[in-house]
């Protein structure tokens, strides 16, 4: 538990006090030096002392009391002020030490305080009952006109004994005096009174001091006295203890039933802890300290979204502004919400503030538009900290918002939404109630494992019923093949690609990215772009947890049919066609973030829920892959033909007979291989400059790829001189597949700078495995050969540059 720092004022206060204690003892000691009372001073001092360490706890305060009034009075009756001050300031010294809290501040006024105040209230006494103190006569005066006196000395004692001490706890607890006074003090005066009518009795013979028969007497009941309090005090603090159980349970089951709305609100994650937060700290900066106010406030800050256990999870979660019907259904909350509450029996006034916290304060609100302070107060605190949460929080369809922006916002809607007064003190005291999330308190751990136990439950139900809609589809099946044969065999280029191309297939996307989690700079990047506009998108950049795929990769979650708009700004306008909804889902590998993989569209709200279903189980399936390749491509950076980003001819002599399926066995499956020469680029290079050779080798290897299957792999051979691996391939698909290669590269001429131009023709030799050669180095050899007995282009590529 946190120590409580004792404020400014509560310094000041005790340094006060423990100066003007300090002062008082000072002069007490002087003045029993310059002239000391008798023995029986001593005896008096004794049972003040040892009374003092029978002390009773006050229940629910840091102070104690004890029975040692009654030796304190008899020694201001029979030794004066003087005496007793030193013996009041012992008997401080004792219960301090005593004490379980032994702060140099609370040992100093514990001493101090009630010092200075037998001292004052001595000095009174002795001013109104005109007599010196009884062990200096020799026949003691009459003891009936002390009666008042002494009664005024056990008054004023209590009152300032009691006050000085209601003050310090006050301020040290940020509590108002009053009620602590009134709450732990006020009946302590019988203790008081009875001590002041035992020291008349125990004052009968003042010129032998203390009755010793008197002392027989009281000594017993004293004790009897004490046990019986303390068994008394005893008791009502178990009481109290366990009314704070009873209120702590009352508390969990409330923050319960707040855990499984936040679960379901999947979008406003975490959101009521922090409202409750917020509103119990602008409650208490507005005065409303303890009491059933501030435990409504409390329980309603954590129940004021029930209702929306009644709305629709698709309106709950949707990512885009609601439609005006799906935002009629979300009012309903508040009624909902407050009907729903209205069967339990709250001690405080919770339904009232559940009903109206969506009021306005100009009365445009609902449910009942209610206006100015007919608003209950409570709901008016949790209108203001409902909004700026929400305005500083992440949404899917915008990022939060800086807190300066967000009190902008306040402002401007004060007096109109919300009232003025809890406006301009939020505006004074958020930030030193501002909080952040706290992960060792339980409730946090508990509401976070409710949220993960339902996107669990909800991917269980989504995979079950993509086993009925993938059940008949070939391109799921290729999809789920291919990132198997893919792990940790091929970088991203190729991987993304792959996929890419099958996704296509059966989702409605025209764009398609792959955005790679950085965690040096906690951003994710677009590593792979295929379809439209890619070039612009490839290396976009966005924090974790801001715009839509942000969103997705802080919360794992799918979204579904967002604007594109909000991850690409007026790049998504300017797109041609224009992207108007997006599909992204988190790709996630042993618990660890890969990246986001999100698909955009021309179409407004193009995805459906099966669409959802299906991304999520690709997602699931190609994370690892996705991984891997990166990882393929960081290990093999070396390995990579800068120019084209293919693998190059190093990385093909790395492979291994088994890497591609080459075996003794002539029954097995054969391989084929492609070896594809550019024709003319030497004279392109001398004419039109290197650039526009590396330009077109770009452009070539673009090509390539376009029409190979999945499984393909092209390699950047030498200068202008390629190397495909076509695995399970004989030598007649193998010819197919080198003609669309020659048809596909004919068809797609270069355009130079000046807009003319440059046909791409090429030769290609084909080998393949068993037939002419047993290794990779026998089928290149071959396949080179063959590029040479094969007659030559009737077209020189050279002619057509200008």
């Amino acid at each position: 538990m946190a120590k409580i720092r004792l404020p400014s004022l509560g310094r000041a206060y005790v340094v006060l006090v423990v100066t003007t204690g300090a002062l008082t003892l000072a002069d007490s000691a002087y003045r029993v030096a310059a002239h000391p009372p008798s023995w029986t001073w001593l005896i008096l001092a004794a049972f003040t002392l040892i009374s003092g360490t029978l002390t009773i706890k006050v229940p629910s305060i840091t102070a104690t009391i004890s029975v040692s009034e009654m030796f304190v009075f008899t020694a201001v009756i029979l030794f004066g002020t003087a005496p007793a001050t030193l013996i009041v300031g012992l008997d401080g010294l004792i219960l301090s030490v005593s004490s379980r809290s032994r702060r140099l501040h609370r040992v100093l006024f514990s001493v101090a305080e009630p010092s200075a105040s037998i001292w004052i209230a001595s000095s009174i006494f002795f001013m109104l009952a005109r007599v010196r103190p009884l062990s200096q006569y020799t026949v003691a005066p009459p003891i009936a006109p002390l009666l008042f006196p002494l009664g005024l000395l056990a008054v004023t004692y209590f009152l300032l004994n009691s006050w000085l001490m209601a003050i310090a706890i006050g301020l040290e607890n940020r509590k108002s005096p009053l009620e602590v006074w009134r709450e732990h003090f006020i009946w302590l005066c019988l203790n008081y009174f009875g001590g002041a009518s035992v020291a008349i009795l125990l004052v009968r013979n003042s010129g032998k001091g203390v009755d010793a028969i008197g002392f027989a007497v009281i000594i017993p009941l004293l004790l009897i006295s004490y046990f019986t309090y303390k068994y008394s005090m005893d008791r009502v603090e178990d009481a109290a203890r366990h009314i704070e159980q009873l209120k702590g349970l009352h508390l969990s089951t409330i923050k319960t039933l707040a855990m499984a709305i936040d679960a379901k609100d999947q979008i406003t994650h975490g959101h009521i802890r922090r409202v409750q937060l917020y509103a119990v700290g602008l409650a208490d900066a507005l005065g409303v300290k303890e009491g059933p106010l501030l435990s409504a406030i409390q329980a309603a800050a954590l129940l004021h979204d029930t209702g929306k256990l009644a709305v629709p999870e698709y309106i709950l979660n949707k990512p885009g502004k609601l439609t005006p019907p799906e935002f009629e259904k979300m009012k309903l909350h508040a009624t909902v919400g407050a009907d729903i509450l209205s069967s339990i029996e709250f001690p405080y006034p919770v339904v009232p503030i559940v009903r109206h916290h969506h009021e306005n304060w100009d009365g445009t609100g609902y449910p009942a538009r209610l206006k100015g302070p007919d608003i209950p107060v409570g709901a008016r605190i949790l209108a203001v900290v409902d909004c700026f949460d929400a305005l500083t929080s992440d949404r899917p369809y915008r990022p939060k918002l800086a807190d300066a922006e967000a009190l902008q916002i306040l402002l401007e809607r004060r007096g109109t939404m919300y009232d003025p007064l809890v406006v301009d003190t939020f505006m004074k005291v958020y930030a030193e109630i501002k909080t952040e999330e706290d992960d060792a308190q339980p409730q946090s751990s508990g509401l976070n494992e409710i949220a993960r136990s339902a996107v669990a439950s909800s991917d269980a139900k989504q995979a079950a019923s993509l086993d009925d809609i993938a059940a008949g589809s070939e391109e799921m099946l290729a999809l789920y093949d291919l990132s198997r044969a893919l792990g940790g065999r091929t970088g991203l280029a190729d991987a993304g690609d792959i996929i890419s191309k099958h996704l296509r297939r059966i989702l409605p996307a025209s764009l398609c990215v792959f955005y790679m989690y950085d965690p040096a700079a906690d951003e994710l990047v677009a590593a792979h772009v295929s379809g439209s506009d890619a070039p612009s998108v490839n290396g976009l950049r966005m924090p974790i947890g801001q715009r839509v795929t942000g969103w997705v990769a802080a919360n794992r979650r799918t979204i579904v049919n967002s604007d594109p708009i909000l991850d690409f700004g007026d790049l998504a306008r300017t797109s041609r066609p224009r992207l108007r909804s997006c599909l992204s889902t988190p790709l996630v590998a042993d618990e660890a973030l890969v990246g986001v993989l999100t698909l955009y569209s021309p179409n407004p709200g193009a995805f459906t829920e099966d669409h959802r279903r299906i991304v999520e189980a690709v997602g699931r399936q190609i994370s690892r892959v996705v991984r891997d390749s990166a990882e393929f491509d960081r290990e093999h950076s070396t390995f990579k033909d800068a120019l084209t980003g293919l693998p190059n001819v190093e990385r093909l002599r790395q492979l291994t007979p088994a890497d591609v399926g080459l075996s003794a066995d002539t029954a097995s499956q054969p391989l084929s291989l492609l070896f594809i020469d550019v024709d003319g680029l030497k004279q392109v290079n001398e004419r039109a400059g290197r650039d526009v050779g590396d330009a077109v080798l770009g452009h070539v290897a673009h090509g390539i790829r376009r029409v190979l299957r999945g499984a393909d792999i092209l390699f950047r051979y030498a200068g202008d001189e390629f190397v495909v691996l076509l695995s399970h391939t004989d030598d007649e698909t193998a010819g197919a597949i080198a003609d669309r290669v020659r048809d596909i590269l004919a068809a797609s001429p270069y355009v130079l700078p000046d807009g003319s131009t440059l046909p791409i023709l090429v030769t290609i030799g084909i080998a393949t495995h068993p037939i002419d050669g047993m290794s990779l180095a026998d089928l290149i050899s071959v396949a080179r050969q063959r590029l040479v007995t094969m007659e030559p282009s009737s077209v020189d590529l050279s002619s057509r540059v200008h």
